[in-house]
């Protein structure tokens, strides 16, 4: 990265019991969004990892070079450095970071749960790709922001301003190709939805719940945005992915 960490977008770890959970935030997000939820995991004797991702929490110029493999790379790595000193692993995503979750869940069957916040995991439509095409046809690189999608006035995130339209295209290239893997996802999911999502839609939430192998715990969140970490809901979702944590990892 080229450019300092914004303030407040810092990785987050925190020292616990032999139980861990990978925590991954979303597209043009940074561990801002996430963090008390990590701090949740963490006050509740969990080992966490927090990670920035490549591109993330800095500037917008920064991320415009980044791709999903930069990403999934730098969260697989995360993940192996956390189980390599871990007796259990779950991983919680929100957005892209779901998306991420899927993809490491789907490759690494001994993660015992995961826990996914408006997961992107649903295939853009044709008409969408066509229409980013057309703008970077056109020599556009950034369109309008997507981040703090919350309801709570007093609540904001951290994202940048503008979202870059190559790492877009990046990330749904990579939803498309994670639609063979989602069936062989085959821990214990717990699925936290907004009902009004102006991000993800919430028909993503139930394409991944039809096609997972693994149980799936729905939870519907009925005042929260796309970012829910930070909304209204945030506390239920902290309790509810505790509670899932410590029976996943038999604490």
């Amino acid at each position: 990265m080229s450019s300092e960490i914004l303030k407040g977008a810092e990785p987050y770890s925190a020292l616990g019991g032999p139980a861990g959970v990978l925590v991954v935030h979303g597209f043009t997000g940074n561990p801002q969004s996430m963090r008390p939820l990590a701090e949740a995991l963490a006050a509740a004797g969990f080992t966490v990892e927090l990670p920035l991702l490549p591109g993330h929490g800095t500037s917008l110029d920064d991320m415009i070079t980044t791709t999903w493999e930069d990403w999934s790379g730098a969260a697989e790595a995360a993940y192996q450095e956390l189980a390599a000193r871990c007796s259990s692993v779950v991983v919680a995503g929100l957005s892209m970071g779901g998306t991420i979750t899927a993809w490491l869940a789907a490759r690494h069957p001994e993660i015992v749960g995961i826990v996914l916040i408006n997961p992107a995991v649903e295939p853009a439509a044709d008409s969408f790709m066509e229409a980013l095409a057309g703008m970077r046809a056109t020599g556009q690189a950034v369109m309008d922001g997507i981040g703090s999608d919350i309801a709570d006035p007093d609540a904001k995130e951290l994202a940048y301003e503008g979202t870059p339209l190559a790492p877009l295209e990046s990330l749904f290239e990579a939803t498309r190709q994670l639609q063979p893997l989602l069936p062989e996802i085959r821990c214990p999911v717990l699925l936290l939805t907004s009902v009004q999502d102006h991000v993800v839609p919430s028909s993503a939430s139930d394409h991944l719940a039809a096609v997972v192998g693994g149980p799936v715990e729905r939870v519907m969140l009925e005042r929260s945005y796309h970012v829910a970490t930070l909304d209204y809901d945030k506390a239920e979702i902290e309790a509810r992915a505790v509670e899932f944590a410590r029976k996943v990892s038999d604490l």
